[in-house]
């Protein structure tokens, strides 16, 4: 029985093994977080294309090209001060970043409405579109990118379950509870580097 599952549902399995690499070497700052990344969004843009989550699979894609991108960034850290230097956004920046990921998502979500069989083309953008931004977060440093994560992580749990795709519904339900520690980790390294230049 366990044979079968696994036979079934290989490509899910190790999607969702390489995602948590992914996470956890991110939490932990190591830049072979990236490799990780990689496999798992090959493996997942062909999961989300078969179920029929379009904007989903396309952002495995992205999901590659920036994982090369967070390598090179993460990568030319100054060997001098190896220090993992935590950023952040101010609040007019965060209200900019929102307001595109609602225009994108309702422009997307009408076009795939219209042009698609898309399941939920709104929600599907919706992540979508957020995971372009927190992607694009974490490749910078920037703290918020697991406040970001959280959110859409949250509902694609549901998303995911609707269309029956368990393991990674579980996945992101795993992946709220290590998104909390990567923030605190992070946190605490912002803190430390401040308490160590002032």
């Amino acid at each position: 029985m366990i044979s079968n599952f696994i036979s079934e549902f290989w490509m899910e399995i190790a999607a969702v093994v390489f995602a948590i690499i992914y996470l956890l070497l991110a939490v932990k700052q190591d830049v072979k977080c990236w490799f990780a990344a990689i496999i798992s969004s090959i493996l997942y843009f062909f999961i989300m294309y078969d179920a029929g989550l379009y904007m989903e699979a396309y952002l495995q894609i992205f999901y590659i090209m920036m994982a090369f991108y967070g390598l090179q960034q993460w990568r030319s850290v100054n060997t001098d001060a190896p220090q993992f230097i935590v950023r952040t956004w101010n609040k007019r920046m965060h209200i900019k970043i929102i307001v595109l990921i609602v225009i994108m998502t309702l422009i997307s979500g009408f076009l795939l409405e219209k042009y698609t069989n898309a399941i939920f083309p709104f929600i599907d953008g919706l992540t979508t579109w957020g995971a372009i931004v927190a992607t694009y977060m974490v490749a910078k440093r920037l703290l918020e990118n697991w406040i970001y994560w959280f959110v859409i992580d949250f509902i694609s749990i549901f998303l995911f379950m609707s269309r029956g795709l368990f393991l990674t519904s579980g996945l992101f339900f795993i992946y709220l509870v290590i998104i909390y520690f990567g923030y605190m980790s992070w946190v605490k390294i912002r803190d430390d580097i401040s308490a160590e230049s002032s």
